[in-house]
Formats: C-alpha cells, structure tokens, sequence
C-alpha cells in the first residue's frame, strides 16, 4: 500500500495514538513517526518497540509533517491545537481521535489555520489498559471508525484520512458531529457511566457481595478499571448527550423497577424479550 503520509506526528502516544502509529507503519501508511508527550517513560517504550523514529515533549519541535494526529484527552485537544497552530506548515493535516466531536470539531476548525485541513475522526476501540506497552498493532481490524466532517472539510484530507483508517482495518462510517456524540452517548459513554456506578455502589453500600462476583459482574463491569480522569472529561466535554441518554435509560429501567414490584410477569417477560432480540440483532453485526 502506498505511503498516505511520508512525516507524521502523534500527540498522546497511549493505547490509541500507539495502535495507529504502529498498524500504520506496519501497512505502509506512515513513513517517519514523531511522538509527543510528557511522559519521558512512556515516550522510551514508544521508541524502543518501534512506533516511533523520534520523540519530543514540546508541540513546536515536531518540524515539517503532513499530518499531526492529536491523540490526547478530550479536554486537552483544543488548547494542544491552539499550542500547534503557528508551527503548522501549510497542507498539514490535523486529525484527533477524541470520543466526543461537537465541541472538539467546533473549536478546532476556527483554531486550525485555513491551510491546515481539520478532520474529526473516532475508532470506536481500546481497552481499559493505557500507554505505549500496550500499543496493539491489529486494534483496529474489524472496529467501527466514525469520521464527522462538517461543510469546512477538506475533501482530499477527508478521502485521505478515510484511506488511512481503512488501511488498518477500521470499518470508516461518516456522520455529523452532532450525530456522533449522541449515538456514542448510548453506546460507550452511559455504559461506562453504569459500569462505574454499579461497582460504586456495590462497594459503599455491600462490598462483601463482591465475594459472590461472577462472570456477569466482571464483564459489565470491566470498564469500571478505566482512567477516571480521562472519563470525567468525556462526560462533561459531552455532557447533554449523555444527560439524555441518562434520563432515557433510567426511565426504561424505572418501568422494569414498577414491573416487578407489581409482579407483573407478563411485561418482565415482554421486556426482556424485546431487549434479548434487540441484543442478538447486535451480535448479527460483527
């Protein structure tokens, strides 16, 4: 396959970052890799196994690239965009992987240089582990991407971000920011959102039944070992979504709640009938 970007700058090499630098020189997208980061440890790990040639902890040393991909925490993006912005060469393009759009797309196609084409993208993988050490070359394979371009995207480096998913082997959809941050909502952040708050409660009010933990228990609740900080960000960088979808899911779960206290069999049954086909046409997906 031929090289989509001959220099290319990763910011934030974790799990994400990583797995993209990795699968992308594995395929021949990426030419020369620089990482960015704080964490000097991290950064070793990164060049010791290979996903990057060179590292840096400042933004303006990363020199003339084609492509920057900001792989840091949502509420990070916009100001490390703002840092990058006057060190960008003209035809750069800037692409992120952050798992809400609205505000991030918004913010960085008016902080971005016109010359500087911006393209929203998120694949929807990753696991509760974090760093370079983990960085997984075959991530992606199989994985929804969702890239949100907006009537500012540039065509070309929207074609040329798409290639470059597709090239790791990520399923690339497109929809509107706005769509994306709703449909995420439901499917990745209320799920973390009740996994925390089902082993939160466990443990302050019946920790001993975590003596009783099953299989059940441990995969709702895997992602309840995921990084805090990085998830109160997403819930409060996409906060109305998620406060919809919260009160949605509550409702649902209150007519099961009613359900049972009135012993009522015959709606328990309709209820979990609908949801069983609802989850079987979701596993006809993959």
């Amino acid at each position: 396959m031929a090289t989509l970007f001959e220099r290319a700058a990763v910011v934030g090499v974790g799990l994400i970052g990583g797995s993209l630098a990795l699968a992308a020189r594995q395929a021949g997208l990426f030419g020369r890799v620089t990482g960015v980061g704080r964490g000097a440890a991290n950064l070793a790990t990164a060049l010791a196994r290979g996903i990057v040639d060179r590292t840096t902890h400042r933004l303006e040393d990363i020199g003339a690239v084609d492509l920057v991909v900001l792989a840091a925490p949502v509420r990070t993006i916009p100001a490390l965009a703002a840092q990058l912005a006057p060190h960008l060469r003209a035809g750069t393009v800037v692409t992120d992987v952050g798992s809400v759009k609205g505000s991030i797309v918004g913010e960085l196609e008016k902080i971005l240089p016109a010359s500087c084409p911006f393209v929203g993208a998120h694949p929807i993988a990753g696991s509760e582990r974090s760093g370079a050490e983990v960085a997984d070359a075959d991530l992606f394979r199989g994985a929804p991407c969702v890239l949100t371009p907006t009537d500012h995207t540039d065509a070309s480096a929207l074609q040329r971000i798409e290639a470059l998913w597709q090239g790791v082997g990520a399923r690339v959809m497109r929809m509107s920011p706005a769509e994306h941050d709703r449909a995420l909502a439901w499917t990745s952040h209320l799920v973390h959102a009740i996994a925390y708050s089902l082993t939160h409660a466990i443990d302050a009010t019946d920790p001993a039944a975590f003596a009783c933990a099953g299989p059940s228990l441990r995969e709702s609740t895997r992602v309840a070992a995921s990084d805090p900080i990085l998830w109160r960000d997403i819930f409060l960088a996409n906060a109305p979504a998620v406060l919809e979808v919260m009160e949605t899911f509550t409702t649902d779960l209150d007519g099961l709640k009613q359900a049972i206290s009135s012993g009522d069999a015959d709606e328990i049954t309709r209820r979990l009938e609908a949801a069983r086909r609802a989850r079987e046409r979701l596993d006809a997906q993959r």
